[in-house]
């Protein structure tokens, strides 16, 4: 896997939300520190919340997969099953 990284924009909206973080709950912390810390975050605890995501999508897949019978089945050969109910109702 490749290096987690973020947009710049969800980067800058991370480190706030950081540093808004330390401010109600500890001591204010610089932008440049914040910035460390998310980057601390992401590559020690990012792997894990994205396998996480990965097992989860795939937990997902393999489920709907393994309903593709129930859900998209057929009855075969229903021909002349479909003209005898026919016959019969137009008696």
């Amino acid at each position: 896997m490749a290096e987690m990284e973020l947009s710049k924009d969800a980067r800058s909206q991370a480190v706030a939300s950081i540093q808004q973080y330390f401010q109600q709950n500890f001591d204010a912390i610089g932008n440049l520190a914040a910035g460390q810390l998310l980057d601390f975050f992401l590559e020690e605890i990012g792997p894990a919340i994205y396998n996480q995501a990965v097992a989860d999508a795939q937990a997902r897949m393999v489920s709907r997969a393994g309903d593709l019978t129930g859900e998209l089945f057929a009855d075969e050969f229903q021909y002349w099953a479909r003209q005898a109910a026919k016959h019969k109702r137009q008696r």
